[in-house]
């Protein structure tokens, strides 16, 4: 898990060393042991290293015999794997990431079919026109991020890093954020930054003299239609696919632990882990106190000592609230405004304290069918059945100034292609979830959260093996008696009955809504005061608004324009507002 950015002049002058310090230096927080550089005529890789793996010779930049250069942000889990079906490699270290750039070798572009992990890559390759090769792991695990200027073509970990290194200036893309609005994220390449762009999850990029010259793709997930299976034969094949999954999840030089929600993922991964270690487990469980919401704190305790684990609590407040969300904020330069920042940022900040690694359960609701959305979608019309994202989170509450629709065209197009390639309407509506909502606002979230701290988020759901094992079970498997993963549940409660993994869901959440309407007439009014809400929104029903923030819907839309006046203070107006309170923040100059 590290930083990575780089650049490639397309006038064949070298790349200027100030931008490059200032891109190292932003980038310093994702990896605090270390730091390499790759110069070689118009190209400039850049890394900054956390440490995981092969801690004494796993340096980056990473070089093979025939001259390309490898930086990376990640994991390569089956590495072990990997430099044993080369015995004749000459592997320098110990490293994760060398397999990747003697397969790069071996098999050109394509190289990433063979990996198994979560990354991001950058390859200069001198031999072959001076290419640089940017690839991203199929799931969209790791972020990548790329613009194209007149003189440039630039690349970070995080698109802060090219805005604070001067590449771009923080322009406002208004679709995107239009979308985001809507969504609480957005959608495909585009990001709320005018003329920044992500590398597509699985995508490969091949530049040459700064402009794009090839693209390529890999699928995060199975192709072809739910096949015929028994319910004996899925569990079996799921249990093999889920220890394998964790096993090499677990592939660490350092001490790992997990996050542990008390919900049936987390769960899961917590019932294999037990078994997987001699050692207890490490879990962190959040909670909320001083609000009435539920939290799943009891229930996590209880199995934490049902396996013999070693459980932390860290609670979060309306005081951790105040302080900690202009801070949240700043650091998702990729902003989504999802209620869950908030419990990982605290999770993360303590677990840092002693660990590198956690396990979490991020993807388990996308590959095995978890959203109650989901089954809307499969019910037809006349039962209630709807699209997958069919209401923004603006939708009849007659706030902002210009109700668009167009913030639904990617997703609609996007269920449609997916569709068309031959999946059946819930497959389609995960395939679409695991395109946008998956990498753009889930794994945003974790990837901030965590390397603000220096800690690295592994996702064993999101792994090649499961999703084989998984995706094309027949709808009955994941869905049934009005309850999704049931595949899943099934497997938990055969092997940790104590789980409850068919009670009924209590839910998890953050109340955001009860906070803010604490002191929801001066947030009201803060907010609706910023020059960047008054360009969407009515202000006097901004002020309205906050007023009804215990609300459901009414807390959702405050929540929105609350994060994004905030991140609009610390991407686009450039107020550091890292010290301050959420009043304090959106009053700052």
């Amino acid at each position: 898990m590290c930083g990575i950015a780089g650049l490639m002049m397309r006038d064949g002058s070298a790349p200027d060393d100030a931008v490059l310090d200032r891109l190292i230096s932003a980038l310093g927080h994702r990896g605090p042991d270390g730091s390499g550089r790759h110069i070689a005529g118009d190209v400039a890789l850049l890394q900054t290293r956390l440490a995981i793996i092969d801690l004494t010779t796993g340096d980056q930049p990473l070089y093979e015999p025939g001259g390309a250069a490898l930086v990376a942000n990640g994991e390569i889990y089956n590495y072990i794997e990997l430099k044993a079906a080369m015995p004749d490699t000459p592997f320098r270290t110990a490293s994760d990431c060398e397999a990747a750039l003697f397969l790069y070798r071996r098999d050109g572009v394509r190289y990433a079919k063979a990996l198994r992990g979560m990354y991001s890559i950058a390859i200069h390759d001198p031999t072959a026109g001076g290419s640089l090769v940017l690839s991203r792991d199929p799931f969209g695990i790791k972020p990548l991020y790329y613009v194209e200027t007149p003189s440039m073509f630039a690349f970070a970990s995080e698109p802060g890093a090219l805005i604070r290194a001067g590449i771009v200036d923080p322009v406002v893309d208004r679709p995107s954020r239009d979308t985001f609005l809507q969504l609480q994220f957005s959608c495909g390449r585009d990001l709320p930054l005018k003329g920044i762009k992500r590398v597509l999850p699985g995508e490969t990029l091949v530049v040459r003299q700064g402009r794009i010259v090839e693209r390529q793709r890999l699928p995060a997930l199975p192709q072809g239609a739910p096949e015929s299976i028994t319910e004996a034969d899925a569990l079996a094949r799921l249990d093999g696919a889920l220890r394998d999954s964790v096993a090499m999840h677990q592939r660490s030089d350092v001490p790992y632990g997990m996050f542990l929600s008390g919900g049936v993922d987390s769960s899961a991964i917590l019932r294999i882990m037990a078994d997987l270690n001699d050692s207890p487990v490490v879990a962190f469980t959040a909670g909320f106190e001083g609000a009435t919401v539920h939290d799943e704190r009891d229930h996590a305790r209880m199995l934490a000592k049902r396996l013999g684990a070693m459980h932390e609590e860290v609670s979060f407040g309306e005081a951790d609230f105040n302080k900690l969300l202009p801070r949240i904020a700043a650091a998702v330069d990729d902003p989504t405004a999802d209620y869950a920042v908030l419990p990982s940022w605290a999770l993360a900040e303590r677990a840092a304290q002693e660990l590198k690694v956690v396990l979490c359960g991020e993807g388990g609701d996308e590959i095995f069918a978890g959203y109650g959305r989901y089954r809307s979608v499969l019910r037809p019309w006349w039962l209630g059945g709807k699209s997958l994202r069919g209401k923004g989170v603006f939708d009849r509450l007659d706030v902002l100034r210009d109700v668009s629709s167009t913030w639904r065209d990617s997703i609609a197009g996007r269920e449609a292609s997916d569709g068309a390639d031959g999946l059946n309407r819930l497959q389609a509506a995960q395939a679409t979830d695991c395109q946008d909502w998956l990498p753009n606002d889930l794994l945003v979230k974790l990837d901030r959260c965590l390397m603000a701290h220096g800690l690295e988020g592994r996702t064993p759901f999101l792994d090649p093996a499961v999703a084989q094992a998984a995706f094309r079970l027949p709808d009955s498997m994941k869905i049934r008696d009005g309850r999704g993963k049931w595949i899943l549940r099934q497997w938990l409660d055969q092997h940790l009955p104590e789980a409850a993994a068919f009670a009924p869901k209590r839910g998890f959440t953050v109340p955001v809504g009860t906070w803010i309407k604490a002191d929801g007439a001066r947030l009201g009014a803060a907010v609706a005061r910023q020059d960047c809400i008054q360009e969407i929104a009515h202000p006097d029903r901004v002020v309205a608004l906050f007023k009804t923030a215990d609300r459901k819907r009414e807390g959702q839309a405050a929540w929105v324009l609350l994060f994004y006046a905030l991140w609009h203070k610390a991407w686009l107006q450039r107020v550091d507002t890292h010290a301050a309170t959420i009043l304090e923040a959106l009053e700052a100059a």
